[in-house]
């Protein structure tokens, strides 16, 4: 074979793997909202809608026990007071784990609230909240879960937003033992999600709609209580990835910024004294 079929050879499988990784229909099952959440253009995109009677959620086929998740997202537009928008890991059961992304509606004008959080055998109170660079409504922006045995590491458009480690030497627990399912899902929760239940969801504005495109899934995937990674170190350099010199200095721009609570300086809260995991910056 000339070098040139090679090449167009492995390019076409290339392009068949980015394919079927970008895939609704083959990697999700739109889960509840009788008819609400809709699979389009030939999988390649996902669009949530809400309004007064439901809202509606997608979920993964496959639960994995560690792995990267890259999502594009473009939320509710205009006054999605009152509204939620999420992408997320989770576990079954009534100790869970769970990995947050969870995004706030607000007032038109005003800026969303990204709420982020991790819980462990259904613990969490470790909750990081952020206002974004940009506007999350006009465009896609690519939001993405690294969850390794070592960390796990929230980012936006490539810049890390949140690394939560892992303090089990401190006697902090990690989730490292349950696999999780990705879920995706716009609600209403008007009670709690915009000024503390302040401002209700606008309902004359209805329905709200937000969409997901281009899911990008590398982790092992886990089923019958085995991993499909033949060993303990996958190859895929995010089982092992740590925060360079440069994401350091990226997150530290974030957090300096962007960061509008953070659990681990809130004294009032834990006035026994901050998590102890707080000490490694997590």
């Amino acid at each position: 074979m000339s070098p040139f079929k090679i090449f167009l050879f492995s390019a076409l499988l290339a392009a068949a793997f980015l394919a079927s990784t970008a895939d609704f229909n083959s990697d999700v099952n739109v889960a509840w909202g009788n008819g609400r959440g809709k699979i389009l253009n030939n999988g390649q995109l996902l669009t949530l809608t809400l309004d007064k009677s439901s809202g509606s959620g997608f979920q993964s086929k496959t639960e994995y026990l560690f792995g990267k998740i890259d999502m594009q997202i473009k939320l509710v537009p205009g006054n999605s007071a009152g509204t939620v928008t999420t992408f997320y890991l989770k576990s079954e059961g009534s100790t869970w784990d769970e990995i947050d992304f969870e995004f706030l509606g607000n007032m038109t004008g005003d800026p969303y609230t990204l709420h982020t959080n991790v819980y462990t055998q259904g613990k969490g109170d470790k909750e990081q909240q952020f206002h974004l660079w940009f506007d999350p409504t006009a465009n896609f922006h690519t939001y993405s879960i690294l969850w390794n045995p070592q960390r796990i590491i929230l980012t936006v458009d490539d810049t890390p937003i949140r690394e939560f480690k892992n303090s089990e030497s401190l006697g902090v627990l990690f989730p490292k033992s349950k696999p999780m399912r990705m879920y995706a899902s716009l609600w209403n929760a008007d009670d709690w999600a915009t000024r503390g239940g302040l401002v209700k969801t606008d309902w004359s504005k209805a329905p709200f709609t937000a969409s997901y495109r281009n899911i990008k899934v590398d982790g092992c995937a886990h089923s019958n209580g085995r991993s499909s990674c033949t060993s303990t170190k996958p190859t895929s350099n995010w089982y092992t990835q740590e925060m360079d010199s440069t994401s350091q200095a990226r997150l530290r721009w974030v957090q300096k910024n962007y960061m509008i609570y953070n659990y681990c300086t809130d004294t009032k809260r834990f006035p026994q004294g901050i998590p102890r995991e707080c000490a490694t910056r997590s």
